[in-house]
């Protein structure tokens, strides 16, 4: 062999270890992707990655799908859609959820209530 086929042998090799190295990296993506969004399932989605390999990449679309589909904050239901003006059925906003008048309405109301309930045992018991 001249040095020319060493040369040809050489980028061959070189070819098929950078593609093998691209189709692994490629199928960690919706490991990172998980890991990035903190999902539950990262493990599971980094073992389906290397299942994929093997699979012919059958379920690769699949673990992208479950990698994004999840939400850091809102979990799988992604986040609310925003809220229109005089819109009346969108959700408050958690800091005005309770204002301290509320609260105390409703702490004076869960007392009347326990007040009843603890009657009504002791009526239960004496009767």
């Amino acid at each position: 062999m001249d040095g020319l086929s060493y040369f040809a042998l050489g980028i061959l090799f070189f070819v098929v270890l950078t593609l093998a190295y691209g189709m692994i990296a490629i199928h960690d993506i919706p490991y990172h992707i998980a890991k990035k969004r903190n999902h539950p399932h990262q493990d599971a989605i980094h073992a389906g990655g290397w299942v994929s390999l093997f699979t012919l990449h059958a379920i690769w679309p699949f673990l992208w799908i479950w990698a994004t589909s999840y939400h850091p904050e809102h979990g799988y239901a992604g986040p609310p859609p925003p809220a229109k003006a005089g819109d009346k059925t969108a959700a408050p906003k958690a800091e005005s959820a309770a204002p301290s008048g509320d609260l105390s309405e409703l702490e004076r109301r869960l007392a009347k209530l326990e007040a009843e309930a603890s009657a009504r045992k002791d009526s239960d018991t004496k009767g």
